[in-house]
């Protein structure tokens, strides 16, 4: 099955999913690699212009991971995702939206100064 897109995962998400017990961080990487080949906002939802979560349900405690979409290579559409947390609300902390968005801005940056 062919998968819509690539997903590449900051080193603060690494430190997340490592702090989390085994059945959990493997929920999550099971629920990354559906949204791949499933379009589905049960597991891949957009937040607003530029943020999307992966969302994962496991023993009644909701995961986030924040993420972001980099279509500049024209043959590979890659998804970053920046970091990690677990929610005990409905309502998306609007700090960790400007988060993701502050590390995207910084991650264009660096990528456009390499092209320079």
């Amino acid at each position: 099955m062919r998968k819509l897109f690539k997903v590449e995962l900051m080193d603060d998400v690494d430190e997340f999913l490592n702090g989390l017990n085994e059945k959990a961080r493997k929920k999550i990487i099971y629920n990354i690699r559906k949204a791949q080949v499933v379009n589905s906002s049960e597991l891949f939802k957009k937040l607003n212009d530029n943020v999307w979560e992966f969302r994962t349900l496991h023993s009644k405690t909701y995961y986030r991971l924040f993420a972001f979409w980099d279509k500049t290579d024209k043959s590979e559409t890659v998804v970053i995702s920046t970091h990690g947390i677990e929610k005990k609300t409905a309502k998306t902390p609007p700090q960790e939206i400007a988060r993701t968005e502050r590390i995207m801005k910084q991650y264009f940056d660096i990528k456009k100064q390499g092209h320079e």
